[in-house]
């Protein structure tokens, strides 16, 4: 497979941040005689030893000066502990997953995606593009999170409003746990398309405004997720606890359809009934001053 997109330096960074996390004990190695060990983790030795390469071949590639075959990669994915988000990354990194040709065109929204919009009126949903580029919104999602159209076009980024905005920053309780995973679905991005620009961009920007991110992303952290649940502070329909789920578009894989919906017969079906209610009110006073 091609290993145009491989990211040899990110790799052994990653690499690097794994092994540092385990502890001797965990792959069945003893401690140091006297319980201590001058560095934190496994010594790179230690990993060669668990994976049977040598430890000259597996300091390259930490050092980003080789490229590792699938076997080896499979090996050290075990040998790591790595999740299957994890290993995704990996392989994404060494570019043994690129057979995809990145495409770094200007996305628009779909139009089947952007008809669905248009019909969740008492759902709130939004289009995530590349780099999770908010593309489009329904004004249920405006409701909820903020006036998506005040913000440029260039900026209009959920990971930026996430760390940034401090109106979409107050709606979670849990914002720590929120920003973690955002940012790990974002490095996931990153690997997927490593020369990206913009996203370069992003992180540089985000890295220099904020030091959760700068440490967060120093950490290497990975996550693919589907669905999940959002609890939400919010100010006009209080309390919400949501579950999301995306739909891929066919015609541009690169573009989700993000839903947000309360389970029937519980309080946030209510208050996101509220909020639909308060958003219609406010988009026909909106249509009433012009």
């Amino acid at each position: 497979m091609s290993s145009g997109n491989a990211d040899h330096g990110e790799l052994g960074a990653f690499l690097k941040a794994r092994r540092m996390e385990l502890r001797p004990a965990q792959v069945g190695l003893p401690d140091s005689a006297d319980g201590r060990r001058r560095v934190k983790g496994l010594r790179r030795e230690e990993v060669a030893l668990l994976a049977s390469i040598s430890p000259d071949y597996y300091t390259r590639l930490e050092q980003g000066r080789r490229q590792a075959s699938e076997p080896v990669l499979d090996t050290l994915a075990r040998v790591l502990r790595l999740d299957d988000g994890e290993r995704a990354y990996m392989f994404e990194l060494s570019g043994r997953d690129a057979a995809r040709p990145r495409r770094r065109t200007t996305q628009k929204v779909q139009p089947e995606l952007r008809r669905l919009l248009d019909d969740l009126s008492t759902t709130p949903a939004v289009v995530l593009g590349r780099r999770t580029d908010i593309l489009a919104w329904n004004p249920m999602a405006a409701a909820l999170f903020t006036d998506f159209a005040r913000i440029p076009e260039s900026k209009r980024n959920f990971v930026r409003l996430v760390f940034c905005e401090p109106a979409v920053r107050a709606l979670y309780p849990d914002w720590d746990r929120v920003a973690q995973i955002s940012l790990a679905q974002l490095r996931m991005e990153a690997a997927r398309d490593p020369k990206d620009p913009r996203l370069a961009e992003l992180v540089g920007e985000l890295s220099l405004q904020d030091p959760d991110f700068r440490r967060w992303w120093g950490a290497h952290r990975v996550a693919v997720q589907g669905r999940g649940t959002k609890v939400l502070n919010h100010p006009i329909a209080g309390q919400l606890t949501l579950d999301w789920s995306f739909l891929t578009c066919s015609a541009d894989p690169d573009q989700q359809l993000i839903t947000l919906t309360a389970e029937p017969g519980t309080p946030s079906r209510d208050r996101l009934r509220i909020l639909a209610s308060w958003a219609a009110q406010a988009a026909g006073h909106r249509v009433a001053d012009r």
